[in-house]
């Protein structure tokens, strides 16, 4: 395993003029633990160097700067675009993803720092865009509290990603920091097929669970949205799995949906096209003819998926996310607000 001369998201090759090591290799601790949610997964404890990371310039994604916790992911999800990171520290893609976890075991005290640092002006934070940051390692190791604490602290706005239930361990804390600044939460519900989830997304809890966290969200006065993602084409588009999808975000109390396409960068790909091959071989070459230009759907196929679904919202009722208050810090601990708390997407 290659963990010196590693910056994130940085696939050159050795002598390429890479940036300053991800992580202190001599501070790795390799560890398994005997219980059931954890059998067969290897856990590789390391003290990063770094914390907040900057979004490529390419990326399509609606913000600059992200935290991620672990890397490696439990849900095991087929399609899962993060793979290829795994490459970098010479770990498989397919099952080594799945089963070979880095935790960031200082990530905590790295962000506080990188908060308090007179360089850092203060700009949104998302998490849960690479891997989850509430999958099942999270209940062992609980780095989130300490990051959310420390974006408390800072009055930093953040959003956070999740297909995990695990979030509903934090509300609390989720409650204070929105209070002083913006928070928006998301659950990431790309269909409630349980065939299809059993196959594709098989770590994750099943996508009622995951509504019932929207549910929990809304019942507390918490504005919750749901990226309805990925929509997988030829396995969960036909227009009646669409409307089933979004019938069960809009009675869970969503504030809003958002679909996203399956796509398929480098890493994934290869792993879900084996995937796919093996389960379903009749849609191969369907699937070789759709992705043909690229990693992303053809922009029709995409329109017609989004058509589709915001009509769908319409007719279901699903609103708009509402903008959260300005940013403040504190000078004193006031007490608690009696009325509900409103957060916003991001």
């Amino acid at each position: 395993m290659r963990w010196d001369n590693l910056a994130e998201n940085d696939p050159a090759p050795p002598g390429a003029g890479r940036a300053a090591a991800l992580f202190d290799a001599d501070a790795v601790v390799t560890r398994t633990f005997d219980t059931p949610e954890f059998r067969g997964v290897t856990f590789h404890e390391v003290r990063a160097r770094s914390i907040v990371n900057r979004v490529p310039g390419a990326s399509r994604m609606p913000f600059e700067w992200t935290v991620n916790p672990y890397r490696g992911c439990t849900h095991a999800c087929v399609y899962c675009f993060a793979r290829k990171t795994h490459s970098y520290l010479d770990l498989d893609t397919g099952l080594g993803f799945d089963s070979q976890i880095v935790v960031k075991v200082n990530a905590p005290e790295l962000l506080r720092r990188h908060l308090s640092s007179g360089r850092w002006q203060g700009a949104h934070i998302a998490m849960g865009t690479n891997v989850d940051c509430y999958q099942r390692a999270e209940g062992r190791y609980r780095l989130m509290p300490g990051i959310i604490e420390a974006l408390r602290d800072h009055a930093n706005p953040f959003s956070i990603l999740t297909k995990g239930t695990l979030i509903l361990r934090d509300l609390e804390l989720i409650r204070q920091a929105s209070e002083v600044t913006r928070v928006g939460i998301s659950v990431s519900v790309g269909f409630i097929d349980h065939d299809l989830w059993r196959t594709v997304e098989p770590g994750t809890p099943a996508p009622e669970r995951r509504l019932d966290v929207v549910r929990t969200l809304a019942e507390l006065g918490i504005d919750c949205g749901v990226l309805m993602a990925p929509v997988i084409p030829f396995l969960g588009d036909h227009p009646d799995q669409l409307r089933a999808t979004v019938r069960a975000i809009a009675a869970s109390g969503a504030t809003s949906v958002t679909p996203l396409v399956l796509h398929l960068r480098p890493g994934a790909r290869e792993w879900y096209m084996a995937w796919l091959a093996a389960h379903h071989p009749h849609l191969v070459r369907r699937y070789e003819r759709l992705y043909a230009e690229g990693a992303y759907a053809p922009k029709w196929y995409q329109r017609r998926i989004t058509r589709q679904v915001h009509e769908l919202a319409t007719e279901f009722g699903i609103g708009p996310a509402h903008r959260g208050a300005a940013r403040r810090i504190p000078q004193r601990v006031e007490p608690e607000p009696a009325g509900p708390t409103q957060l916003t997407l991001l």
